[in-house]
């Protein structure tokens, strides 16, 4: 298998360039999804999180109250860093899972791992990734995705680009960079010289 790291602040554009790979024929592992799946109701993360942040973030329901769990983490990065401790290994090992049943089903697959945090979690850092992809817009761009896309405040907005890694920590992980502050058009033409670029790289791994 080839595996591509992708990775991008909120708002990057990131989530467009996966989507774009994922029609080009990538196999795309989502870790927001997984992040969700590792706290369902009856898991041991979800277990984890109660007993680290009180009984206010479990919803009347039995699941994770993603609100109030925000609201007390995204100001403090204590908090963060304990939320982190507890949900990283577990969506780790579950797109492990993925990876490997993705490259039993074909040893040439291109698996693109979509992961905001990747700097962040430390697990995913000991992957040997294949190209790490990191999506970049400047900060005022998205921030006022933030404001004009998810109806954020400028402060909120601002907290939740403050809360992950800083620009330069993730362009010092990259080994190809899109820049996505320009056009839809332009982010997705980058994608698709990605993709050209990885397939040439997945048929030239493969042994014989």
């Amino acid at each position: 298998m080839y595996l591509i790291g992708l990775t991008g602040g909120i708002a990057s554009g990131k989530s467009v360039v996966g989507k774009r790979l994922a029609e080009l024929g990538a196999i795309h592992v989502d870790a927001d999804l997984l992040a969700r799946e590792v706290v369902e109701p009856g898991t041991p993360g979800l277990a984890h999180i109660a007993a680290e942040f009180g009984p206010s973030v479990i919803a009347a329901d039995g699941s994770l109250d993603r609100g109030a769990l925000g609201a007390m983490i995204f100001p403090d990065p204590e908090k963060r860093a304990a939320l982190n401790a507890i949900t990283h290994p577990a969506v780790w090992a579950r797109a492990h899972e993925l990876f490997e049943r993705a490259e039993r089903d074909d040893p040439g697959a291109v698996i693109v791992y979509d992961v905001p945090l990747l700097v962040e979690a430390s697990a995913d850092r000991q992957m040997s990734f294949d190209l790490v992809v990191v999506v970049h817009a400047d900060l005022d761009t998205r921030i006022g995705r933030l404001m004009q896309l998810r109806g954020m405040t400028r402060e909120e907005a601002t907290h939740r680009v403050n809360s992950q890694a800083t620009d330069t920590e993730r362009l010092a992980i990259a080994d190809v960079v899109i820049d996505s502050n320009g056009t839809l058009e332009h982010t997705i033409e980058q994608a698709d010289e990605l993709w050209a670029m990885a397939r040439a790289s997945a048929i030239s791994k493969q042994p014989g």
